[in-house]
Formats: C-alpha cells, sequence, structure tokens
C-alpha cells in the first residue's frame, strides 16, 4: 500500500456469529409469518444450521476470511486487505460462498468533517460482476461505528453474499478498495430471492417472539406474537425498552435494533446501526409499521 493510502484509510475484514435471535436456546430452525406491504410478498421462512467453512488466499500477504454461513456461530478472524487486490487477478481472490457474510471493518479519512455512518456509506461504492450478468452479487446488511481519535472514521459493514461473481467495496475519495472476494455456489442451497421480512421482538426476559404480520396491520402494535396470540400492543409494556430483530438477507443474519414503547408509537432509542442501506424498499415497509 502506498503512503497516500495507508493515510486515507486502514482496512480489515472480519467474520461474526450470524445467529438470529429466534434460534436462541438450541433452536435449530423456526417457521415465521411475515408482513406483507408495498411488494414485500407472504412467505414463511424456515432457518436450517449449516456448517461455517474458512476460505484463505495466499500472496506476499497472506488474507484469512472465515465464510460464516448463519445461524452457525463462528471465531472473529481479521485481515488486512491492500488496494492492489483491485488490479490482481481475479483467480487469486479469496472466495467466499453465496448464503455466507463477513463483516467489513475499516477507518476511512474523510478530512476536517467526519460524517455520520449513512454518509459515509454514500461515499462506498458498490461493485458487481455476476457470472450471469444480470443484478447484484452482495448487500450492505447494516453498518454502525464512530469517529477515531485521529479524526478518521471506523465504520463496520455487514456483507451478505447473494449470487456468485464478484464483490468490491470501494471508497470513492481515493479510490482504495476496501474489500473484494469470488462469491461460489454454495452447496445444496436455493437462489435468494430478497422478498422474505421476518421480525422478532424480545419478550423482555431474553426470549425472541415472532410479529405475525399475516392480518396486513398498519402498525406494529396492530400486529400479533405468534406464539402468545395476541397483539403487541398487550404484549409490550408502556415505556418498556425492547430489542426488534429483522431479518431480510440470503445469510439469514440479524438485524437489530432497540425500540421503546411510548404510547402508540415505537420510536428507535439508539441511532445505530443503519439499517439495510442497500435495499431501501424494505426499509420502507420497515419505516411504515414502525413509525420511524
Amino acid at each position: 500500500m502506498s503512503k497516500r493510502n495507508k493515510k486515507h484509510s486502514r482496512a480489515r475484514a472480519e467474520s461474526r456469529p450470524s445467529t438470529p435471535a429466534a434460534t436462541r436456546g438450541g433452536m435449530g430452525w423456526i417457521v415465521a409469518a411475515v408482513v406483507v406491504v408495498a411488494g414485500v410478498a407472504v412467505a414463511a421462512g424456515v432457518f436450517l444450521n449449516r456448517k461455517n467453512d474458512s476460505v484463505t488466499s495466499s500472496g506476499s500477504n497472506t488474507n484469512r476470511v472465515a465464510a460464516v454461513t448463519a445461524p452457525s456461530p463462528a471465531p472473529v478472524v481479521s485481515t488486512s486487505r491492500p488496494p492492489a487486490l483491485a488490479t490482481a487477478s481475479t483467480n487469486k481472490l479469496p472466495s467466499i460462498e453465496v448464503n455466507q457474510a463477513v463483516m467489513v471493518t475499516v477507518e476511512l479519512d474523510f478530512g476536517k468533517t467526519v460524517p455520520t455512518i449513512a454518509e459515509a456509506l454514500r461515499e462506498i461504492d458498490r461493485r458487481y460482476q455476476p457470472d450471469d450478468g444480470q443484478g447484484r452479487t452482495f448487500a450492505i446488511l447494516d453498518a454502525y461505528g464512530e469517529p477515531t481519535p485521529q479524526g478518521k472514521l471506523h465504520i463496520s459493514m455487514h456483507v451478505s453474499m447473494e449470487k456468485p461473481g464478484l464483490g468490491t467495496l470501494v471508497f470513492r475519495r481515493t479510490g482504495e478498495v476496501l474489500w473484494q472476494n469470488r462469491i461460489v455456489a454454495a452447496t445444496n442451497a436455493a437462489p435468494f430471492t430478497g422478498k422474505n421480512l421476518l421480525i422478532y421482538l424480545d419478550d423482555g426476559a431474553g426470549k425472541a417472539v415472532t410479529i405475525d404480520g399475516s392480518s396486513n396491520p398498519s402498525t406494529i402494535l396492530d400486529a400479533s406474537i405468534k406464539e402468545a396470540g395476541v397483539l403487541v400492543r398487550a404484549f409490550w409494556p408502556e415505556g418498556a425498552e425492547r430489542e426488534m430483530t429483522f431479518l431480510y438477507s440470503a445469510c439469514g443474519c440479524p438485524v437489530k435494533a432497540m425500540v421503546k414503547r411510548v404510547g402508540e408509537k415505537t420510536p428507535r432509542t439508539k441511532e445505530l446501526p443503519v439499517m439495510f442501506p442497500d435495499d431501501p424498499s424494505v426499509m420502507l415497509v420497515i419505516n411504515r409499521l414502525m413509525g420511524w
């Protein structure tokens, strides 16, 4: 890496456990009803435990990315990735299977003004080269981070693999490659359709219950709790802060938000993470249900 690129950013990719809240307590699978609004289809999602695989590439620097297929847990592994990857032969790229995910963590230099995470995401190009020539190969599910004492932005992005091809993240201001992988077909995995939105609510005791949107509720409080057979408004106490889990990905990875019941409203109590930045249509559904 040149001195200039070292100055502007430092990148590393991490894999983290991606276990949906609904699998707590040893449940191997769960079937959940989904919300139907604005073109998001009715469906039921079945999540099965799958094995983890690790892929290692070798060269002047050894880069190791542990590919995680949710919901099985895996250890956190760090890697450094030089900008030279952008021009390297794609045959030498590390590979990862569809339906797996990695956490890409970088420190970016934006100069005097450090942007928000949402603003920073607009400065990171998603570059797709699908093998079939259509659509995208990956999606950023969520992102979070904070400014560093050195005036840079520390940002982590949860990246889910959707279809075979190449996937690349590039810092637009410098052209630096932050992450790049060859994405290969998964064994015994169905193609990702991107149409199932599943929502879970913490019951206050550490157990996740399923939000049943089959009645097409206007708000989350008018939806039902599948396990209890009651409306959310009767289940969720006034003033209580709860963790909500949203699933909308090929990898089945959870995206979580802290939310508080305030009368008929359910505002977020924490700004981060930025949720589903690559899927604005599903965020329209979530925003309408939650009143965000």
